[in-house]
């Protein structure tokens, strides 16, 4: 059985509506978690187990381990930060298939998702991915094998950001591979509120109080390692392919770009973009798309270099 795959459009714009006239230059506007488990992994047949971490400051986090499907050779592991709405159950959907390819997961939600205490906001859930590091630097299952970063939405823009402050962190990883992740927030929060006649006239002024400070766009530069692939939908209703584009086109090589279409961070409920993901895991460093759809080049012209 499939997990469902849920879409968060309508949290992400009311929520970001009332936020936005009720606050100014506050992080929290930018999460929209929801407490409590809906379901477990056992609900779409996987096997698991539930992990605790704690962060710097003592919040208790939880999440969830996927080993390698029995009798699958260990391929790697890959950490999966998650977007800003709901929990980790909602997001499931994005790396449910990778135990079978051989791909262990560790699936946390951040602080005030899910079970996990403490409330949201930046820069405390920096030290959420950083337990989520700790924690894989003694599993003795991930000893030895690759490691991968898998951030969807907010989960790769804080991933991005992260990284670049810690590359002593950013070493650790064979591949980064991001899913509908925005280059800015301010941009995306303008988008969104462009979106509703009601506060359309007012986009550029209520926009100016999302905190950008953060913002993958400022940090991307740094990331000339690992190898890069960006999947961005030309649909996409909440970050759209303007500001996934700019990301790309700031990050330096190696990085790919692979657009699809659908709905936001709904890329693996297609299995040919599965494949994409894998092929790219094969070989990071010469994987260069499987469908060329944008204009784009993966990699610049040697001449221009």
């Amino acid at each position: 059985m499939k997990p469902i795959i849920r879409t968060f459009s309508e949290h992400w714009r009311v929520g970001l509506l009332a936020a936005l006239l009720s606050l100014a230059g506050c992080s929290s506007l930018l999460f929209y978690p929801e407490r409590g488990l809906p379901f477990t992994p056992e609900k779409a047949g996987l096997a698991y187990r539930d992990v605790s971490l704690t962060t710097e400051d003592g919040t208790r986090l939880h999440g969830w381990w996927l080993p390698a499907k029995a009798g699958v050779p260990v391929k790697g592991t890959v950490l999966h930060l998650h977007g800003n709405g709901g929990n980790l159950a909602w997001h499931l959907g994005a790396s449910w298939w990778l135990p079978e390819q051989g791909y262990q997961v560790l699936l946390v939600d951040y602080r005030g998702y899910g079970v996990s205490q403490g409330e949201p906001t930046l820069p405390a859930v920096y030290q959420d991915i950083a337990a989520a590091l700790d924690w894989l630097q003694q599993a003795p299952e991930v000893q030895g094998k690759p490691l991968v970063l898998l951030g969807q939405s907010l989960g790769g823009a804080m991933g991005i950001h992260y990284l670049a402050q810690h590359p002593e962190q950013r070493q650790r990883f064979k591949a980064l591979v991001f899913d509908g992740v925005p280059a800015s927030y301010r941009k995306v929060g303008q988008f969104a509120l462009s979106t509703s006649w009601l506060t359309w006239p007012f986009q550029v002024p209520l926009s100016w109080l999302v905190p950008d400070g953060d913002s993958a766009i400022g940090s991307i530069d740094q990331l000339s390692s690992p190898p890069k692939l960006f999947f961005h939908s030309i649909d996409d209703p909440i970050v759209p392919l303007a500001n996934g584009l700019a990301l790309y086109r700031a990050a330096p090589p190696p990085r790919v770009l692979q657009l699809t279409r659908g709905g936001h961070v709904q890329t693996f409920a297609d299995k040919t973009w599965r494949q994409v993901m894998l092929r790219f895991l094969d070989d990071p460093e010469h994987f260069n798309g499987l469908r060329r759809l944008a204009e784009v080049p993966n990699y610049p012209d040697e001449k221009s270099q």
